[in-house]
């Protein structure tokens, strides 16, 4: 009796250490998840199919979460912002867009929310706000399309859209909706090779300005153009698919952005916020950015095939605080230049 009773004691000892390990991994999991539920606000100036890919993958991740997605260009995206604060009430929970001097303007006007992610721990450190209001999340640079069947010797330099063989057979996006072209404009006219002269050129050679970088790979694929000044992933996904394009990163370099996400201040939702933010600079998120067709931020997970990573490209960087304050100007500048 003495031995069944011992037993019988260390079998009940057993059980409830089991179960108050049980009960420990159940609460540790619900703090995880704690928070993670409810609508989530997400503007961005992604492609509509990549945006919609991204947003699935987190609410597979958080079933309780209903995504409502807001895209267009990052100007019109902005715009939005600003006349929601105006109003009182920003929608935005998180924002997405193409550079980071976009996120320096709204930086400035104190819409963001400081957000350290562990996932950032991963992400070279220059392209992390210094005050954690915003981090990148790929790399795209802005390189030469080229369309195979006009064009049979491949450029190796910006300077062949000057040239008189490309005269009336060039086009890019406008700086007043792709911020990837806004960025360009500061980039470019900052380079002692290029300079304002450099689109004085352009023009004099009528370049055509189109609203989107989608529009102006859609004119090179066609051949209705022969070269474009495009974002690179879209190029090397068409190329992939078999339009007749090739990608050149040109020997001068090429303008980088890094298409940064950051939460809004006092928004509705903070801890799924920051869920998402963790989500898209994770392995998983960055790997679903390669799969997708994107040169990922991350320093583990590999570019696609067809795109240079950041250590291959020869990058023409200048400062970001001066973009922000002369952004407005250098736009209207170009406004000047080409009519827009």
């Amino acid at each position: 009796m003495r031995k069944l009773r011992s037993f019988i004691i260390l079998m009940l000892m057993i059980s409830s250490l089991a179960a108050c390990g049980t009960k420990e991994s159940s609460s540790n999991l619900s703090e995880n998840k704690k928070g993670i539920s409810g609508n989530l606000s997400f503007y961005t100036s992604q492609p509509d199919e990549d945006a919609q890919k991204l947003v699935d993958a987190f609410t597979k991740k958080y079933p309780d979460v209903q995504v409502e997605l807001f895209r267009s260009g990052t100007e019109e995206v902005v715009s939005k912002i600003l006349a929601e604060n105006q109003a009182g009430n920003i929608q935005a929970d998180v924002l997405l867009v193409a550079d980071s001097v976009t996120f320096e303007s709204l930086k400035e006007q104190d819409l963001l929310l400081a957000y350290k992610s562990e996932e950032a721990n991963e992400i070279p450190e220059s392209y992390i706000d210094k005050d954690h209001m915003y981090t990148g999340t790929k790399v795209m640079a802005t390189a030469l399309a080229v369309n195979t069947k006009n064009v049979t010797n491949m450029p190796d330099s910006w300077k062949v859209l000057a040239d008189e063989k490309a005269k009336a057979q060039s086009i890019m996006p406008s700086p007043l909706y792709s911020g990837a072209a806004a960025y360009n404009v500061g980039v470019f006219t900052r380079q002692g090779d290029f300079g304002w002269d450099f689109y004085e050129q352009l023009k004099k050679n009528e370049m055509v300005v189109t609203k989107g970088n989608g529009a102006v790979l859609k004119d090179v694929a066609a051949g209705d153009k022969s070269y474009g000044m495009v974002v690179d992933f879209i190029v090397a996904r068409a190329k992939a698919e078999g339009s007749p394009v090739e990608l050149i990163y040109p020997k001068e370099g090429v303008p980088v952005i890094t298409e940064p996400v950051g939460i809004i201040k006092d928004n509705k939702n903070e801890a799924t916020s920051k869920a998402f933010v963790d989500f898209v600079l994770s392995e998983e998120g960055q790997q679903l950015a390669s799969e997708i067709g994107y040169t990922p931020i991350r320093n583990n997970v590999k570019a696609p095939e067809g795109l240079k990573s950041i250590d291959e490209m020869k990058v023409l960087e200048t400062d970001i605080k001066d973009l922000y304050k002369t952004r407005e100007e250098d736009k209207k500048q170009f406004s000047e230049i080409f009519g827009e």
